[in-house]
């Protein structure tokens, strides 16, 4: 894609959404004179930077090549400089060191990237990005919300920077289509939706991704599992046993599922299915496919659902959906029956029995008509285990249980927990406490070491008496 085409892409689009979907005009508040003096200098000072950026920028727009190849970064960063130093010397702008490299970045950012949103990107320590219209930017640290001091200058700026983010992808958000998902460059994932939906303007949500991906000692080193919960998991992944992750919005679910497939071997075939993709496997032999949404004519959808029966087909070893949400649940259950053994999933729950619960009104979306007793025979036969992840009140994330899934008694599926979070007591806003074994062998514990795998008894909390 031209330079050119990628400044002005959705520009036209997005003036039409703004005129179409602005609000109606807020009531003019009038100040009393001393707030506006008090106001005014800072304001002024504002909107001359603005000025000067938009000036500027727009001088830059139209001095480069259109054809320029924007892949080359360096190349394009190194160019806008050397022009960008010309245009401060041809008009005689006097500029502090400080400003003239917070103008410069600015410009660089709406060019290349996206916007006011860049430094927030590049903060590590930035783990979610909320945008609720142009003015108010929240950002997420170490689990709690605070209001950043960016802000994007209207609407229309901000529907810019959404176009740019999702125009690559093969997607579309305007008023026929409200609502996307989508995801950055290095995977974060993204979600947007504008008016006339969005009541407070176009609301951007980024969950960001770590550059390096998480590893099951970093998730030790943060206290989010026991290194006894690590090596026991581990061994389940390599024995080839079926997993459901669960948890609620923003419990951890799909880094844990990313930790989790890091245990595969090398050795087999890989095959993801997201709505996103966002999973960052590190094997070498991974196929990884994402489902399509509809086109502006309603045609060409592409599901989870048909995504993952089409894998069956791909000589998978492996089969790895980053969630289930629907009728999908009931065909990846049948693929962990039918030979597909060491799949993974996520699924939105807040225990392990209700993950079971909601396993069969999952099944039941598929529009089948079963009996439930054959639903919980299916998924009694195909889950082993399932993994609990959730998000305390402090902001931290913890695997909160691990419960074998270890068949029917009568209509009832049993389940047995072996390792379960005990909260100790909490000590400076934060929640201590430890998962710790419930003392309890788990039955598949024979084809962990049927894979040649062994785990020292205390691992389970078993005391070995010689």
């Amino acid at each position: 894609m031209s330079l050119l085409k990628r400044i002005e892409r959705g520009s036209g689009q997005a003036e039409v959404r703004e005129a179409k979907s602005a609000p109606s005009p807020s009531p003019i508040r009038v100040k009393s004179p001393e707030s506006q003096r008090r106001r005014a200098p800072n304001t002024a000072q504002r909107d001359a930077f603005k000025d000067l950026k938009e000036r500027i920028q727009d001088k830059l727009v139209a001095e480069l090549d259109p054809a320029m190849d924007i892949s080359r970064t360096d190349e394009v960063r190194r160019t806008i400089q050397d022009m960008y130093e010309q245009i401060l010397t041809q008009e005689n702008i006097i500029l502090s060191r400080s400003e003239r490299e917070r103008l410069f970045e600015g410009i660089v950012a709406e060019i290349l990237g996206f916007g006011p949103l860049e430094i927030l990107l590049a903060d590590e320590s930035v783990s979610e990005i909320m945008v609720n219209g142009p003015e108010k930017v929240y950002i997420e640290r170490k689990g709690k919300l605070t209001l950043s001091k960016v802000s994007f200058e209207n609407n229309e700026h901000v529907l810019k920077v959404i176009d740019r983010i999702v125009s690559p992808l093969g997607r579309r958000i305007d008023e026929s289509s409200p609502l996307v998902d989508a995801r950055l460059p290095d995977g974060s994932r993204v979600n947007a939706i504008i008016p006339p939906l969005a009541l407070n303007g176009p609301t951007l949500t980024i969950r960001k991704f770590e550059k390096d991906p998480l590893t099951i000692d970093d998730l030790v080193r943060f206290g989010s599992m026991s290194s006894e919960t690590a090596e026991f998991l581990r061994a389940c992944v390599i024995a080839r046993l079926n997993i459901i992750v669960s948890g609620g919005t923003g419990s951890g679910k799909t880094t844990l599922l990313n930790v989790l497939s890091s245990f595969i071997p090398e050795d087999e075939r890989i095959i993801t299915v997201e709505n996103a993709a966002e999973l960052q496997l590190r094997q070498e032999h991974v196929v990884t496919l994402e489902s399509r949404p509809p086109n502006i004519e309603g045609k060409g959808e592409v599901t989870i659902r048909d995504l993952v029966i089409n894998t069956l087909r791909m000589r998978p070893d492996r089969v790895v959906v980053g969630e289930c949400r629907g009728g999908e649940t009931l065909d990846m259950l049948q693929a962990m029956n039918t030979g597909h053994d060491g799949s993974l999933t996520t699924a939105h729950a807040n225990s392990p029995r209700d993950m079971l619960s909601r396993l069969e009104t999952m099944c039941l979306m598929a529009g089948m008509d079963l009996p439930v007793r054959a639903i919980r025979e299916q998924i009694a036969s195909a889950v082993d285990m399932i993994v609990q992840q959730a998000r305390l009140r402090d902001g931290s994330r913890k695997v909160t249980h691990c419960t074998e899934v270890q068949g029917m008694e009568g209509d009832v599926i049993v389940m047995s927990d072996i390792f379960v979070f005990e909260q100790q007591g909490i000590e400076n806003g934060k929640i201590i406490g430890r998962l710790k074994p419930t003392g309890i062998r788990p039955k598949f514990y024979d084809r962990i070491e049927a894979a040649g795998l062994s785990l020292p008894p205390n691992i389970f909390g078993v005391t070995v008496r010689y």
